[in-house]
């Protein structure tokens, strides 16, 4: 005999949706942004390059997780 399978509705939002759109939109929004803004710096080491790409990512990663949430939470189902 199999167990039972139980099922769930869970109410709220779908944080496994948040974090992959999140990531795909980090990453199309994100490297223009960084590869625009390098343009004005100079950046004579690779340690300098990378340093500044995290930097900049990292803001634009943590304005996209907020502003995907948000449409998540005011948009669930």
């Amino acid at each position: 005999m199999s167990p039972n399978v139980e099922h769930t509705s869970p109410d709220g939002v779908d944080y496994g949706w948040v974090m992959q759109v999140t990531f795909v939109v980090t990453i199309v929004v994100g490297a223009p942004v960084v590869a625009v803004l390098s343009l004005s710096t100079t950046l004579a080491t690779w340690t300098e390059r990378a340093l500044f790409a995290v930097r900049v990512g990292a803001v634009v990663w943590f304005l996209v997780a907020v502003a995907v949430f948000l449409y998540a939470r005011r948009h669930q189902t």
